[in-house]
């Protein structure tokens, strides 16, 4: 996971606007854009001392389309965004209580780095540590989870942030220090015990000291890995286990500062 500088909101609003043009023109037939071509050349004939290049209808046409798409101002859309972000910030707004363990174990620094792996809230979960600065890595099996997670992220800047990969974690290689992991069981399910074993130590190896292990919802109805293993599994790390719904527990492991 390489790490990414946080993008202006400029460059975000420029990266959206490009984004909406481009889905316009893939979704329409190719009349309608010879129609708004022939529209921008009307137009442009009319001003004096204008020269016809491909690069001026070009962004004519970009033009007309974003009056048609009534894409708003960058102010309007900087005012949109920001009061989005911290709408997302807020634990509530994912159906989080203020003292969870996520909320209170993962604290956003400047250079964090995140996986969030097998957990049904994968897509809730990147945004909202995304939210408060976190780069994040949303790793799911099925692509389209992933393209989910990443079509929220554009809708509010933050695709500088959240990183998509399709794969499981027996082929997942960091490729920069985490500061934290969010799983599930589910996502050590189809894996041997040796598999699991292997995962967690490459995991381990990849955490900065003071990093976070999360695993959620871990109950003896949940197939992957179990609390005893994970027991096992984090000698030398400092354990806890709290109690969720039912049967589940949280198991949670803060990796001992060298």
């Amino acid at each position: 996971m390489p790490q990414t500088l946080p993008r202006s909101l400029k460059h975000e609003y420029e990266l959206y606007v490009e984004r909406e043009i481009e889905n316009y023109k893939d979704s329409v037939p190719r009349t309608v854009l010879l129609s708004i071509g022939d529209e921008a050349v009307r137009l442009m004939s009319g001003r004096a001392q204008f020269e016809l290049t491909e690069l001026v209808l070009v962004e004519e046409v970009d033009r007309i389309i974003m009056q048609r798409l009534r894409i708003p101002s960058y102010g309007t859309w900087r005012r949109r965004r920001l009061r989005m972000l911290e709408k997302y910030r807020k634990p509530e707004h994912w159906g989080l209580a203020p003292n969870a363990a996520l909320v209170r174990a993962i604290r956003p620094a400047a250079e964090a780095h995140v996986l969030v792996a097998g957990t049904p809230k994968v897509e809730e979960t990147a945004l909202y540590l995304a939210a408060h600065g976190c780069e994040v890595t949303a790793l799911e099996q099925e692509e389209d989870v992933v393209e989910r997670v990443m079509t929220a992220a554009s809708a509010v800047g933050l695709t500088g942030l959240v990183h998509g990969c399709v794969s499981d974690l027996s082929d997942y290689r960091p490729q920069a220090p985490l500061t934290a992991v969010v799983c599930t069981p589910a996502a050590f399910a189809g894996l041997t015990s040796e598999e699991r074993a292997r995962v967690i130590d490459v995991l381990q190896s990849a955490t900065r000291s003071g990093g976070v292990h999360l695993v959620e919802t871990v109950g003896a109805n949940h197939a992957g890995v179990t609390l005893d293993e994970l027991r096992s599994s984090y000698l030398g790390w400092d354990v806890s286990v709290e109690r969720g719904l039912g049967s589940d527990r949280t198991f949670l492991a803060r990796k001992s500062v060298a």
